[in-house]
C-alpha cells in the first residue's frame, strides 16, 4: 500500500495579512516532512475562485517549488483541469515539472465540478466532459511527438512542436479524479489511475475495487494513446496522535472539510454566492453549535486517531486492496504543528506496517494477466460519496449558498 498526502491549501475567514504567505510555506515544510519520512506521493489540487474552501490555483508552481525541496516524493496533480487549459500549456507544465523533479511528476486530470469556476473561462457542466477528452487526445501526442497538430470542436491547434519533453517516457503516469461510483468505472475504462475523492467505509471501498478493476481489465476503452495507470487511490480524512480523544481534538478541519462540501454541493451546479457575501467558517461553526453529535461522529470517521486505531482501520483497507492511501490532514483550521506531528507519528508507527505488501502485489498481478478473476459486485449501496458518519447539511444552509 502506498500512502499520500493531499493539498486543497484550504483558509477558513477571518483573513488576516500574511495568512497566505504562511499557507504557502507551512505546506511546503509539510512536503519535506512526509518526504524524509518516506511517504509515497503527494497530491495538490487546481481550484480558481473558492473562497476558504481551496486557495491552490496554480499547483504547478506549488509542485515546482516542493521539487527543489525533496527528493523522492512523488508530485502529484491532483488534478490539473483540462476544461480551464489549454492542451498545449497543459503538455508543457507536466513537462517542465518532471524536469525540475528529476522524473517524478504524477499526471492527474479532471474537469471541474462547479459552475464558478467554469464559466470565467468559457466552459460549461453541459459540455464539459466533451472538452476534457477531446483535451486528453489533443495532449497526449504532444509529450512523445516532434509536431503535432489538432482540429477539433473546442481546441484548433496548428502544427508546432511542444516542448521541453517529459523526463519520464512516454509520459508521467496518468490519473483521473473520480467523485463518484460511475467516475470511478470510467476511469478504469479510460485506463487512468482513480483518485477517489471521496470518503468511503472499508466495505464500499472493496466494491469501488471491484468496479475499477473489472472495468480497466474487461472493458477497457482508452481516448488516445498513452500507458494505461491500473492503480486506484483514496482520500480519507487523517489526524494521528497519542489518544483517540487528542487525534479528534486535532482534526476539527476534516469536519469543515465535509461541511463545505456538503454546503455547496447542494447549491444548483455547484454555484459559490458572490465574492465576500458568505463567510464559511462561521456557517460552520453554527452549524457545529447545533449539531454537536453530527460533529463527534464524523470525527469518528476516517483515519482519525491513535497510531493503534489507524493502524486497525487500515488493514480492513488493505483487505479491500486499495493500492493507495491519499491522507487529508490539511484542512479548516488544523494547525502547522499538529499536521506535522501527525505525519510523524503515522510515518513511525503506522505506515512500515503497510509498505510493502507482497500480497497484495501478487493479487493486482493475477487480476491484470486475468488468472484472478473478480466478482462483479452491485455498488448500488455503496454510491454515496460521502460516507456514512459524514456530516449532513440541511436546507436552510444549503439554499444560503
Amino acid at each position: 500500500m502506498k500512502f499520500g498526502i493531499f493539498y486543497e491549501l484550504q483558509l477558513p475567514r477571518p483573513w488576516n495579512d500574511g495568512d497566505e504567505l504562511r499557507l504557502y510555506q507551512n505546506a511546503l515544510t509539510q512536503l519535506e516532512t512526509a518526504d524524509r519520512l518516506n511517504y509515497d506521493y503527494a497530491w495538490v489540487v487546481e481550484h480558481h475562485f473558492l473562497e476558504e474552501y481551496s486557495h491552490s490555483p496554480a499547483p504547478e508552481s506549488f509542485l515546482a517549488a516542493a521539487s527543489q525541496r525533496t527528493k523522492n516524493i512523488r508530485l502529484g496533480h491532483g488534478i490539473f483541469q483540462l476544461t480551464t487549459n489549454h492542451p498545449a500549456r497543459v503538455a508543457e507544465r507536466v513537462a517542465v515539472l518532471d524536469l525540475l523533479s528529476n522524473g517524478r511528476c504524477e499526471f492527474g486530470m479532471g474537469e471541474s465540478a462547479s459552475i464558478t469556476e467554469l464559466t470565467p473561462f468559457g466552459r460549461d457542466m453541459e459540455t464539459k466532459r466533451e472538452v476534457f477528452e477531446e483535451a486528453v487526445q489533443a495532449i497526449f501526442p504532444m509529450f512523445t511527438k516532434v509536431g503535432t497538430e489538432h482540429h477539433g470542436k473546442y481546441f484548433d491547434i496548428p502544427l508546432r512542436n511542444v516542448v521541453p519533453k517529459p523526463v519520464q517516457k512516454p509520459h508521467p503516469p496518468l490519473w483521473m479524479a473520480c467523485s463518484q461510483l460511475p467516475t470511478i468505472e470510467r476511469a478504469g475504462q479510460n485506463g487512468f489511475g482513480a483518485l477517489g475523492f471521496q470518503f468511503v467505509s472499508a466495505e464500499a471501498a472493496h466494491a469501488w475495487v471491484h468496479a475499477y478493476y473489472n472495468a480497466i481489465t474487461k472493458r477497457l476503452k482508452k481516448l488516445a494513446d498513452y500507458e494505461i495507470n491500473p492503480n486506484m487511490a483514496l482520500v480519507s480524512f487523517f489526524m494521528c496522535a497519542k489518544t483517540d480523544e487528542e487525534a479528534r481534538r486535532r482534526a476539527d478541519g476534516a469536519t469543515f472539510f465535509q461541511f463545505a462540501l456538503r454546503y455547496y454541493g447542494q447549491s444548483q451546479n455547484r454555484q459559490r454566492p458572490a465574492p465576500g457575501t458568505v463567510n464559511m467558517w462561521d456557517e460552520y461553526n453554527k452549524w457545529k453549535r447545533e449539531n454537536p453529535e453530527a460533529q463527534e461522529a464524523a470525527l469518528r470517521g476516517g483515519l482519525i486517531g491513535s497510531p493503534e486505531t489507524i493502524a486497525k482501520k487500515l488493514r480492513r483497507f488493505r483487505a479491500s486492496h486499495i493500492d493507495q492511501v491519499i491522507l487529508l490532514n490539511q484542512a479548516g483550521k488544523n494547525t502547522h504543528e499538529h499536521i506535522c506531528e501527525s505525519l510523524e507519528l503515522f510515518g513511525k508507527e503506522v505506515m512500515p506496517e503497510f509498505q510493502h505488501d507482497p500480497e497484495h502485489d501478487a493479487w493486482k498481478k493475477g487480476v491484470l494477466d486475468g488468472s484472478i478473476q473478480l466478482e462483479e459486485i452491485d455498488t448500488q449501496a455503496f454510491s454515496d460519496r460521502y460516507g456514512k458518519l459524514a456530516v449532513n447539511v440541511g436546507s436552510k444552509a444549503a439554499a444560503a449558498g
